[in-house]
């Protein structure tokens, strides 16, 4: 979807019959009655059903991948190449595409891909949840999204060095698992340093402190500090001197005296409102912001209930997300001519 928004146009091959399996996670169902939940991920695509099992059905993909400039696919090893649709097959005949594959653990491993059971072993779910409470998982499938815009970034990086004359793999392999470990980015690296083990923080930052939740008198904020001048300036917002003090100086202070610290903003926070402390804060240079739901962060940015959240510039919507096989007879007369005809 995201290379749709910028403009490729994209062939979604799916499974007569069921299609992609996300059509059926719901409900929410839309009038047409797909799945909000495959409406998420879907738009700008055209959509053909073909059967790997029928002959006409392979030469159609065959047909279709020799004038690709990218192919995606997330089969078992093995499911291709048993029906002679091998990826190095094709990429070796055509010297000017890229094929990758996603799979969940790896280019040898037949373990299914999902979010969950990937958040669980990669780590996340050791550092996510409350500091006493049990591992959690996100509220969405991250590892899913991290790993889609790591197969963006490696196939435009292929492309752009096949028609730069550069010698580059164009066959790639991403899997969620490498994408989600990769994703710790900081947690993983402060184990590598320090062969401790991390934890979880609730809402608060290994790294960081102030960096957490506070309860404002009508509803809850969080207060970013990144800096020892923001530390400086919410000292200031706040009336406290106690924070002036010499300890709290740096971050290394304050990450020693962390209950300290969180416990005198705890408490001043709780004497005004929310709006109040949120305008404070941003005029006075603290990354602060109020905790927002759903509804009300969707209202802030351009959505539709048929194509998701508006991407952002130079993307665009140009095409609703396909019914199953609702362009097939486009693209079994067409191929790729079918974007003209629609």
């Amino acid at each position: 979807m995201q290379l749709g928004d910028l403009g490729a146009d994209v062939i979604k091959v799916e499974r007569p019959g069921t299609g992609d399996e996300t059509r059926g996670y719901g409900p929410p169902f839309d009038a047409r009655g797909e799945a909000a939940y495959y409406l998420a991920c879907n738009r700008n695509k055209l959509a053909v059903a073909a059967d790997l099992d029928v002959a006409a059905d392979r030469e159609l993909i065959r047909a279709l991948v020799a004038s690709a400039d990218i192919v995606i696919d997330n089969f078992k090893p093995g499911t291709l190449e048993q029906r002679g649709l091998a990826p190095t097959d094709f990429v070796d005949g055509h010297p000017r595409l890229v094929w990758c594959t996603v799979t969940g653990f790896g280019a040898e491993s037949a373990r299914p891909g999902y979010d969950f059971v990937v958040q669980a072993e990669s780590g996340w779910m050791a550092v996510t949840g409350e500091r006493d409470g049990a591992p959690m998982k996100t509220g969405v499938a991250f590892a899913d999204q991290i790993t889609g815009r790591e197969v963006v970034a490696q196939v435009l990086a292929a492309l752009a060095a096949i028609r730069g004359g550069v010698t580059a793999p164009r066959r790639l392999h991403v899997s969620l698992y490498h994408s989600a470990v990769q994703s710790l980015i900081n947690v993983a690296q402060n184990h590598l340093v320090s062969g401790a083990e991390a934890s979880r923080w609730g809402n608060a930052h290994a790294n960081l402190v102030p960096y957490e939740m506070f309860n404002a008198s009508d509803g809850p904020i969080v207060i970013c500090v990144g800096n020892d001048a923001q530390f400086a300036a919410l000292a200031g917002v706040l009336g406290s001197a106690q924070l002036r003090e010499d300890r709290f100086r740096t971050n290394a202070g304050r990450l020693a005296h962390r209950e300290d610290v969180s416990r005198e903003v705890a408490a001043r926070v709780r004497s005004n409102t929310a709006a109040f402390w949120v305008t404070a804060l941003e005029r006075a240079g603290v990354p602060a912001g109020v905790v927002r739901s759903v509804r009300d962060a969707v209202g802030t940015v351009g959505a539709s209930a048929l194509t998701g959240i508006a991407p952002p510039a130079p993307g665009s919507v140009r095409l609703p997300p396909p019914r199953l096989d609702e362009h097939g007879s486009l693209i079994r007369a067409h191929g790729w001519g079918a974007f003209a005809h629609v």
